[in-house]
């Protein structure tokens, strides 16, 4: 029955093959990447400077050269119009000395003044409206000529209230030639629709096509669920044409964004922000390749620059990275020779073959009947984990497939999302177990059956044939996983592959007990009982401590959450430089070279077999990289390939050590035994 249900697998397998492809074609069809600056973090920095304006134009049109394809248009404020020379902002106290009266106590009002006369018809109505919105009372005030308003409302609390994304910044700066993208909150309350459609109107008419959101929710999220604000702003979206970018790894993910995506029927890029704080002290090097691999391990479409202006108490001045950004971006230049020191991350991202300009959502792509072939990948994802169970119960193969099956229709009834993700998991823990669980069966039955010890060159091409079925079979739930799991919402993180960390860890944890407790000529119950027996000396009790601490320094390192140390972040630095694409290190570097050699070893000696528990860690490793589905496949592919090649050849080098000194040994051995005799 077994042998018939392996077929079942394959043939679940060969179904996913159309889906993979589609996700690939998904991947590829959308290679615009928008490089974005924070235009209200120009201003702050501008405000620093003796002549804001013209430092502002410079340093726009330096972005703009370097390879700044857009900026981010935050909602106004009063604070940020007063960086931008618009208006000056004053208390009631500060009102009443420009005026040379005192001040009455009871006024706590704040006073504006606009600064240029033509721009008057463009702020007064959009702060009257905000204001008016907020509920404070706004009326007419002016000193010696000059227009001005007067807002009923504490100086503090006036400066941080939103308003209308600054228009006439907008214009200019797609006069420049800028893609702008404006960067709304929902902290305007009520939401107000019909205002805000007047903003996205104008937006469509400049060509504007994408939206990112400010604070913790999407605008239109907190109106209340019985007034649907977020279905209302969603549907303006689709009207005008306007998409959004979600950011990726933020401590909280923006209330609303998985729904309002998907009511734009997922009209969204994933974008990458580089924080203010870190932009003051991260260094150039570092900077590039967080943007690179941005870009191209994670499916990012939209880069996203702050800075920031800060007291350097070492130069004994105010600085800012702008400088650096420009750097990082166009390359650095040799002042003498005027050539390039450093290939900038425009000039990588075109070698990659991205094109910096205004992105677009992926163009999703479907397998011909794809519904069909995703239920036949799941059928096959039921019957690989029963397999695996009855590896070790070989009677409860087919009541695990019965429940299995039951118990999975019965799950995607109630929630088709978690039952997908339940089965991706459980299949991806299956296949690296039963591979290497086939492999131990497999070597000690050749084991066995020699009379005499197998031959080196004999157990080396063994080693190379049990390695490539093992790893041909660990891999065998990748098609199912991406099948389950192919959805758009995958690849922009709006859900994920659950259970990282199980991954991580049963498939180790069920070896080591097929390998402790399955064999020796015994039943698991009398291994179990051996083991428990053996008397526990400081030796042990040092080993357990040790493996602890391997393990939890293991763990830790999984997900995207683990620290990496100066010289590792080098080594990869290096190694991305060296083929592109950077083989995951506990799979070349460790899991492949040690599971490679404890085939060989374990062909001869039974201690072996322990190696290939250490070496499960790649063989799992390989079918992580395919559960990050914001990763496009085939970088995953290539990634894997690279750690197999190299995982190799480090393990042919390790080979022919051991070798080296068991021959050494041997030689020893006999010259010790000669020397006994001689009484040497």
């Amino acid at each position: 029955m077994a042998k018939w249900l392996w077929w079942v697998v394959l043939l679940g397998i060969v179904a996913s093959l159309p889906v993979v492809y589609a996700r690939v074609q998904t991947e590829t069809s959308a290679d615009n990447v928008a490089i974005v600056m924070d235009f209200r973090d120009l201003l702050q920095v501008s405000n620093t400077q003796p002549h804001p304006r013209e430092f502002l134009q410079e340093q726009v049109g330096l972005l703009k050269e370097a390879g700044v394809s857009g900026m981010v248009v935050f909602e106004s404020t009063l604070e940020e119009l007063s960086w931008a020379g618009e208006i000056n902002v004053y208390n009631a106290a500060q009102a009443a000395l420009l005026e040379g009266r005192a001040s009455p106590p009871e006024d706590n009002g704040t006073y504006v003044l606009f600064n240029r006369p033509e721009n008057v018809a463009t702020f007064r109505p959009l702060i009257e409206w905000a204001f008016g919105h907020h509920g404070a009372e706004v009326s007419e005030w002016s000193y010696e000529g000059t227009a001005g308003l007067r807002i009923d409302m504490g100086y503090d609390d006036a400066m941080l209230r939103p308003m209308q994304p600054n228009p006439l910044a907008i214009g200019q700066l797609r006069e420049a030639g800028f893609d702008v993208i404006p960067r709304l909150s929902d902290r305007f309350t009520p939401f107000a629709p019909a205002e805000v459609e007047k903003w996205l109107q104008s937006y469509q008419e400049l060509g504007i096509d994408r939206i990112v959101f400010d604070g913790e929710a999407v605008t239109g999220y907190g109106d209340g669920k019985n007034s649907k604000g977020l279905q209302r702003f969603a549907s303006l979206l689709k009207k005008h044409g306007i998409g959004v970018a979600i950011f990726e790894n933020l401590r909280v993910p923006q209330k609303g964004m998985s729904k309002l995506a998907n009511l734009l029927q997922y009209n969204a890029i994933r974008a990458h922000s580089v924080g203010e704080a870190e932009m003051t002290v991260i260094k150039k090097p570092v900077l590039e390749d967080r943007l690179v691999l941005a870009v191209k391990d994670r499916n990012i479409r939209l880069l996203y620059l702050n800075a920031i202006s800060s007291r350097d108490a070492t130069k004994g001045q105010v600085t800012h990275p702008l400088g650096n950004i420009v750097d990082v971006l166009q390359g650095e230049t040799d002042e003498e020779t005027g050539e390039k020191t450093t290939v900038g991350v425009v000039q990588q991202l075109k070698d990659f073959g991205f094109t910096v300009g205004q992105p677009k959502a992926f163009d999703v792509q479907h397998a011909p009947a794809e519904k069909v072939l995703r239920g036949l990948a799941m059928l096959a994802a039921i019957v690989l984990v029963a397999l695996t169970i009855g590896l070790y119960l070989p009677s409860f193969l087919l009541p695990s497939l019965v429940i299995g099956a039951v118990g999975g229709a019965g799950l995607y009834v109630l929630s088709p999302t978690l039952m997908v993700q339940a089965l991706a998991l459980f299949a991806a823990i299956a296949a690296p177990t039963a591979a290497i669980v086939l492999l131990v069966k497999r070597i000690r039955a050749l084991r066995e059956s020699a009379d005499q010890p197998i031959p080196p060159m004999r157990r080396l091409s063994g080693a190379v044939l049990l390695f490539v079925r093992t790893t041909i079979l660990s891999l065998a739930s990748v098609p199912l996983v991406v099948a389950m799991l192919n959805h758009i919402s995958y690849s922009l993180v709006l859900q994920q592959f659950r259970g990282v960390s199980a991954l991580h860890l049963l498939p180790i944890a069920l070896v080591a007990v097929y390998v402790f407790l399955y064999g020796s000529g015994n039943t698991v119950y009398g291994n179990a009982k051996r083991i428990l027996g053996m008397p526990l000396t400081v030796l042990w009790i040092v080993g357990i401590g040790v493996l602890g601490a391997v393990g939890m320094y293991y763990m830790s390192r999984t997900g995207n959450s683990g620290q990496v140390t100066g010289i590792e972040r080098a080594f990869r630095s290096l190694m991305e430089n060296t083929f592109g694409v950077r083989p995951r290190i506990k799979e070349f570097m460790f899991g492949h070279p040690l599971f490679f050699a404890g085939i060989f070893l374990a062909l001869r000696y039974r201690w072996g077999t322990v190696l290939l528990v250490a070496g499960t860690i790649a063989q799992l490793s390989m079918v992580d990289t395919f559960a990050h589905i914001h990763t496009p496949f085939l970088l995953s592919l290539i990634r894997v390939l690279l750690g197999l090649g190299l995982g190799v050849l480090l393990g042919l080098v390790a080979i022919g050590v051991w070798q080296i000194v068991e021959r050494l040994w041997a030689r020893w051995l006999i010259f010790a035994e000669r020397s006994d005799r001689q009484g040497v």
